[in-house]
């Protein structure tokens, strides 16, 4: 039995929305997970969705479709649009398939299909990233990461501490960013100005987290865990 996939729809006309999520209702093993008329919107919630592809209208206003595709970069698209000159640009933008408006139902389950075949290769997961950094351009290997905090200097830079005891300023980079890049299961953010890398820690409290490293003093090293963040940690370790 074939997986179910899952999609989240937007476009800013409503009916055509609505006869979207009505086609997408009529194909086998698709959910949809969400439905949006503002990208704008989507933007500020997709993070708290678990869903594998969108299907997006282009000609949009506010910002359009391939706007948004460099916004969602990590995820493919199916686009739908009534005009045929964005569709040179929309390939350029991970997608998946081009749909005329008004959609039909035989083309989206093309659409899918392509999609389904798309999803279901095994890509080979990344073990470095690249940044900039105090000393160049730097490649950083995920095993070679202990954590990351905030600059006392330039809360816009990161240092990451590194398995050999050294350290690197990581130069003009968010949070936010970091943890698109880092494997979400090997890494964890556990308060405002720091993320650890799971291995490292030993054991914690509901606000504390004690790691196999030493300071200076060979003493444990110490972190805070906030509440804010201390849900995602628990899931991570599959705690209740």
């Amino acid at each position: 039995m074939p997986k179910t996939i899952r999609c989240i729809l937007l476009d800013d006309e409503l009916p055509s929305l609505t006869y979207l999520k009505m086609l997408c209702e009529q194909i086998e093993d698709l959910e949809v997970v969400r439905s949006f008329n503002n990208a704008l919107v989507l933007i500020k919630d997709y993070e708290s969705l678990d869903f594998d592809f969108y299907i997006s209208d282009i000609e949009m206003p506010g910002m359009n479709g391939l706007e948004l595709a460099s916004v969602l970069n990590n995820y493919p698209v199916i686009f739908t649009t009534a005009y045929k000159q964005y569709a040179l640009e929309a390939f350029d933008k991970n997608a998946i398939d081009y749909l005329s408006k008004p959609v039909q139902i035989n083309r989206l389950e093309q659409a899918i299909a392509k999609m389904r075949k798309y999803l279901s290769h095994e890509v080979e997961k990344p073990t470095f990233f690249q940044a900039q950094s105090n000393k160049g351009k730097a490649m950083l290997f995920f095993k070679q990461l202990n954590y990351i905090q905030n600059s006392e200097v330039d809360s816009r830079d990161k240092l990451a501490f590194l398995t050999d005891g050294s350290s690197l300023v990581l130069k003009n980079i968010t949070f936010k960013k970091l943890l698109e890049i880092l494997p979400d299961e090997e890494f964890v953010r556990i308060n405002k100005k720091e993320i650890l890398a799971l291995r490292i820690i030993k054991f914690y409290s509901s606000d504390e987290i004690t790691t196999k490293l030493q300071d200076e003093s060979d003493k444990p090293l110490v972190f805070s865990l906030s509440e804010t963040y201390r849900k995602s940690l628990l899931d991570k370790t599959n705690q209740d």
